[in-house]
């Protein structure tokens, strides 16, 4: 694996390193000990996948409270997401910054996203099918989340968003913590 350090402070882009032949390719999508290499976390507890239907479909923008907060691997595996991560952690040098990252079935592509950041994604393909590693059990008291449009953040999302849930839409303005 490839692991690029993104301009968020403990987020990673994933690249996969694949063994091609005749027979197509083989490459491993997680290694607690070349995650431990890089400091980043090795202890994932649960898997979930997603599967979305329609192409411009939004999830997101979700979180976990500590003790709670989860850090996630995230990986499309079928179609192709535009994933976007906001740094929530009030005393990072990159609080309240975003980063967008295209994944898709095709790249192999995966995006470590840290404890404290919001994470959502959109779909850019019909029957976009995505996998989600998590360092903490979803405990739904602890849930939260933040409106894709929210301007505490300014996402600039590259697609229309054509449906959102309506727990999505409803999430309170994001309130900086003054720093």
């Amino acid at each position: 694996m490839k692991f690029t350090p993104t301009e968020l402070a403990g987020a990673f882009i994933v690249d996969l390193e694949r063994r091609q032949d005749e027979r197509g390719w083989f490459a491993r999508t997680y290694c607690a000990n070349e995650f431990q290499a890089h400091g980043l976390p090795t202890h994932m507890v649960q898997t979930n996948m997603s599967l979305t239907r329609r192409a411009g479909t939004l999830r997101g923008m979700h979180y976990q409270l500590a003790p709670h907060a989860e850090d996630k691997l995230v990986r499309c595996v079928r179609g192709a997401i535009w994933d976007a991560i906001v740094d929530i952690r009030p005393q990072s040098p990159t609080y309240c910054q975003w980063i967008g990252v295209e994944l898709s079935e095709e790249n192999g592509r995966a995006l470590l996203v840290p404890q404290g950041f919001a994470h959502g994604f959109v779909t850019l393909t019909d029957d976009a099918a995505v996998t989600y590693q998590v360092s903490a059990f979803y405990t739904p008291g602890a849930e939260r989340g933040a409106r894709h449009d929210d301007p505490a953040f300014g996402i600039r999302w590259p697609v229309a968003v054509q449906d959102l849930s309506d727990k999505d839409a409803a999430w309170p303005d994001f309130v900086k913590e003054a720093r």
